[in-house]
């Protein structure tokens, strides 16, 4: 079942629980799936989905630390609510082994020698985990394993 049908069946399942909340976190990812097929005249598959996922995660994420430091707790609730629902639509994360022998297979299989190589490497490994790890963390270990 492709994501997009899921989230739609899960958005009719809360409309049946009169689950006011979770509703209209679907409803605002569903939102933002339709605005970008709209902008960009395509039909997302799930990576694309998934990668619409992750843009509101970050920006869910950046209002919690907002609110938590306006001291607006009941803000900074709602957003970690709605965090958790987009959460459960993404896959599941890499472990730390994983992402090591993933790194090691493309570094390997990319020839990179150092530093230079970043992008190239960066290039081969994010549509391998996208979805299950953070970019920025990646770009770290990739920095590290190339001596950066």
């Amino acid at each position: 079942m492709s994501l997009k049908i899921r989230i739609t069946d899960d958005m009719k399942a809360a409309m049946r629980a009169k689950d006011a909340a979770r509703l209209g976190a679907i409803r605002l990812l569903q939102a933002a799936i339709k605005q970008r097929e709209v902008d960009e005249r395509i039909e997302l598959d799930d990576t694309q989905v998934i990668e619409a996922i992750e843009k509101m995660l970050k920006q869910r994420r950046d209002s919690i630390s907002q609110y938590e430091a306006a001291n607006r707790q009941d803000l900074a609730d709602a957003e970690k609510y709605e965090v958790s629902v987009l959460q459960e639509y993404l896959p599941q994360p890499l472990t730390e082994a994983e992402i090591a022998a993933l790194l090691d297979k493309v570094v390997a299989d990319t020839g990179a020698a150092g530093i230079r190589d970043m992008g190239k490497v960066m290039a081969a490994v994010k549509p391998l985990v996208v979805g299950r790890v953070d970019m920025g963390s990646i770009s770290g270990l990739i920095k590290a394993r190339l001596g950066g």
